[in-house]
């Protein structure tokens, strides 16, 4: 079978990502083809075509971590599905094409009332989310938890989980622009990142302790946030988006810049303050197949609400989408519609 995909050779720029037609054989054992209809944007996306992220293949790769699409070809072990069923699905990369091929076991049926667009927006962020609040932060009823990002895709479905859980949810943004969509998805307080941001979260709080943050970008506000919390508390981080490249190429100087001055916990300070920091890079559960059918048969169990769906691209628009997610101005899941 001819396809195409969005192939990088060589990190470093978005310009490198270049579209090609190559074949893909048959699928084997319990592996089926998908026609991709859809793909989700995920940071980890920017961040591999810069050679930023330490999960990236070596040598030539494609891009993305999920889709949506419907099966075309199955292998001769598929037990579960069949040619013409509605899928989506995660793939440790791979996903930036018209068609892929992979194991069974990293495709769930797409719900009937979900359009392509919505299944290719919901696993990653998701699971992002849920992993996050559930199995390490373990948020319960009556906590107050700050989230950064949260216009995001994993902060919009962190605020419907923390809705769930009957806690209290509190959303931080780089706009202020970005509050009715805070306000939409059902977080009770929100504010923008300032140089007042420790004082207005005190205000917000009045008293109250802060439990649970969770953490994306990095500097000052993982810095000021950790002060924030109260005994017992955990901030849970999963990215550094103050490391996303604001350029069309990597600037190294800038890049040494952030880590040199990233934020740094002295063990002891955390054993006298009675707080935790814990991190997590989702795509290992890509190597744990079982866990992550385990965690999403849970997630799937809360009956979220489909995610929103900020921004749509075609195909052809793949660079486009890429800046649009490297500037920090979306809201919600940016999706690529596939022909």
């Amino acid at each position: 079978m001819l396809r195409e995909a969005y192939r990088i050779s060589k990190t470093g720029s978005i310009q490198n990502l270049q579209r090609k037609k190559e074949l893909l054989p048959p699928p084997e054992g319990d592996e089926v083809t998908v026609e991709v209809k859809a793909i989700g944007l995920n940071f980890a996306d920017v961040f591999s075509v810069y050679g930023l992220y330490s999960a990236t293949p070596k040598g030539s790769f494609i891009p993305g971590l999920e889709f949506s699409g419907k099966i075309v070809k199955i292998g001769p072990n598929v037990k579960d599905f069949e040619v013409g069923d509605d899928v989506f699905g995660v793939t440790r990369f791979g996903a930036f094409t018209t068609h892929l091929n992979l194991s069974e076991k990293t495709i769930f049926a797409l719900p009937k009332d979900w359009s392509m667009q919505d299944g290719a927006a919901f696993a990653v962020q998701a699971l992002t989310a849920y992993y996050a609040l559930i199995p390490l932060a373990q948020v319960k009823a009556g906590d107050h938890v700050l989230v950064h990002s949260a216009a995001g895709g994993v902060g919009i479905m962190a605020a419907h989980i923390i809705q769930k859980k009957n806690a209290i949810a509190i959303g931080l943004v780089g706009d202020s622009r970005k509050f009715s969509i805070l306000k939409e998805v059902g977080y009770q307080n929100f504010l923008a990142r300032s140089p007042q941001f420790k004082q207005e979260m005190q205000k917000i709080l009045q008293g109250a302790p802060l439990k649970i943050v969770l953490e994306c970008l990095g500097g000052r506000y993982f810095h000021d946030s950790y002060e924030l919390l109260a005994p017992m508390g955990r901030l849970v981080t999963y990215g550094s988006a103050n490391f996303t490249p604001s350029h069309s190429f990597r600037n190294w100087f800038s890049i040494a810049y952030s880590y040199l001055t990233r934020p740094k916990i002295d063990p002891l300070a955390m054993i006298s303050d009675n707080k935790s920091v814990m991190g997590f890079n989702l795509i290992w559960l890509w190597n744990e197949i079982d866990e992550l059918r385990k965690h999403f048969s849970d997630l799937m169990m809360l009956s979220l609400p489909k995610q929103t769906i900020g921004h749509e691209f075609t195909f052809d628009s793949m660079h486009d989408a890429l800046r649009t997610m490297q500037s920090g101005q979306s809201i919600g899941k940016i999706v690529i519609n596939v022909p």
